[in-house]
């Protein structure tokens, strides 16, 4: 379920990029370039309204005020391990990004998730913060990413996601009603395993070609 916090990207070329990685038959190498596309673009959207300022430059030809990130860079936070396809993309686009680490999986009885390694930058109540993972599926290992990322300090926090279910939307929006999502598509529903119908199946085993 969506609401006025969701950010369905509609641009024709993440549409089009999605649609090669929603087939079977695309090889994990085209797989992984296509997602790292994907995660620039996602970038511009995501970034479009940070703070500027001016700074005094010199050109070939004479100097100039010219516009620059206000303040601390961004911090971009990936749950791992498939984060790390839509971050290389994202630092492709900003690569001053200071980057976080939260490891974290979906117990697959339970479907709660289970952290396991976390790393953050400082003065995390001064950057704008993005979480990033390909599936927003059950929405709980997103939804504790973000507690996570706030029990640390940081204020601004948006979600960037490839691919969203109606019912991660709604966990994630439950667990942080203020919170921004920035997805590509939202799919039909999950299945009885969780998994996003129609979906892509699993991101980390066809970023990294593992089974």
């Amino acid at each position: 379920m969506a609401n006025e916090f969701t950010h369905v990207l509609t641009h024709p070329m993440l549409q089009h990029h999605l649609t090669m990685m929603r087939k079977k038959e695309t090889e994990t190498r085209t797989f992984r370039d296509l997602l790292r596309h994907t995660g620039r673009m996602i970038a511009m959207e995501v970034l479009r309204d940070l703070s500027l300022t001016t700074e005094t430059i010199e050109t070939p030809l004479e100097p100039m005020e010219s516009p620059v990130i206000a303040g601390p860079r961004p911090c971009l936070v990936s749950i791992l391990r498939a984060g790390n396809g839509l971050l290389d993309g994202m630092l492709d686009m900003v690569p001053e990004a200071r980057v976080a680490f939260v490891g974290m999986y979906r117990d697959h009885d339970t479907l709660l998730p289970v952290e396991y390694y976390f790393k953050a930058p400082d003065r995390l109540a001064e950057r704008v913060t993005v979480v990033v993972d390909p599936m927003l599926a059950t929405g709980g290992t997103a939804a504790a990413a973000v507690t996570r990322m706030k029990d640390a300090g940081a204020g601004d926090i948006r979600f960037a996601c490839l691919l969203a279910a109606p019912e991660g939307v709604a966990t994630l929006h439950a667990a942080h009603p203020e919170l921004p999502i920035f997805t590509v598509a939202i799919d039909r529903q999950l299945n009885e395993k969780g998994y996003i119908l129609p979906g892509l199946g699993d991101a980390g085993d066809r970023i990294y070609g593992t089974v």
